[in-house]
C-alpha cells in the first residue's frame, strides 16, 4: 500500500508532517504487513505515480478535494508530527478521516 504525505524535510529521518501549502517535498511511504518498507521523496505531489491508497495530511480543512477525485482515502494526523508517530498511529488505526 502507498501513503503521501506532506513533509517539511527531505531529511526522512528529521521530518514531520506539514501543511501541503508548506511542503517542502511530499514522502510517499510504501508500506505492507503493518512495517514500512521504503519512504521516498518528491519535491510536487504530482509527480508521484501510481495508485496512492491513503494521504495523511497535517489537519482538518486542507485542500483535499484533488486526493478525494482520485479515490485516495484522507486521513488527519497534527501538524509537526515525526514521520515514524504517524505511521506507528496509521498501523493501530489511530489517525481521523479527514472532513470537508
Amino acid at each position: 500500500m502507498l501513503i503521501e504525505i506532506p513533509l517539511d524535510s527531505k531529511d526522512i529521518k528529521k521530518a514531520k508532517v506539514t501543511l501541503m501549502e508548506s511542503a517542502v517535498c511530499w514522502g510517499l511511504v510504501a508500506f505492507e504487513e503493518g512495517v514500512v518498507k521504503s519512504i521516498e521523496c518528491f519535491d510536487r505531489r504530482e509527480d508521484i505515480d501510481g495508485f496512492v491508497d491513503y494521504a495523511i495530511v497535517a489537519k482538518q480543512g486542507e485542500p483535499i478535494w484533488p486526493m478525494m477525485e482520485e479515490s485516495i482515502f484522507v486521513l488527519v494526523a497534527e501538524e509537526g508530527m515525526g514521520l515514524d508517530e504517524v505511521m506507528e498511529r496509521f498501523r493501530f488505526k489511530e489517525l481521523h478521516e479527514a472532513s470537508f
